[in-house]
């Protein structure tokens, strides 16, 4: 049997000063406790930036213009459950202050620091890859 396909979409938001936006899963989700480039589920109908969009205003209240969402990579991760797709985007321009609105804890690290926060399997790729990314 196939695994269903989930499709998920991630940001990096950066800040002039390079600080890296991540959100803590909160309790009583999947993973809890562990960190995550903010983001969510796409739903019907929806391109991925449109989801992303709407995701980070529902999750952070900031709003970013679909245009400011700029394709960095993406990651497929299959597990016995479902097989997870996953592209990230950066984004260096957002209107208002990131609040967690889930019940995440959020954190502005720095690149040189992002190895400390333990992460989902599917985002340890990304995290080790992340600096080359962003100054390609």
């Amino acid at each position: 049997m196939t695994p269903r396909l989930l499709f998920v979409v991630a940001a990096v938001l950066q800040k002039h000063s390079g600080e890296i936006l991540l959100a803590q899963r909160p309790p009583g989700r999947s993973m809890a406790g562990l960190w995550e480039f903010p983001g969510g589920k796409l739903e019907v109908g929806e391109t991925p930036t449109q989801a992303l969009c709407r995701e980070l205003a529902e999750e952070l209240s900031v709003l970013i213009e679909p245009m400011h969402c700029r394709p960095l990579t993406f990651v497929e991760y299959p597990s016995p459950e479902f097989c997870l797709f996953m592209p990230l985007y950066h984004v260096t321009q957002w209107q208002g202050e990131p609040r967690g609105h889930e019940g995440q804890a959020l954190s502005w690290t720095s690149l040189s620091n992002l190895h400390r926060y333990p992460v989902p399997p599917a985002d340890e790729a990304l995290l080790r890859d992340l600096p080359r990314l962003l100054t390609a």
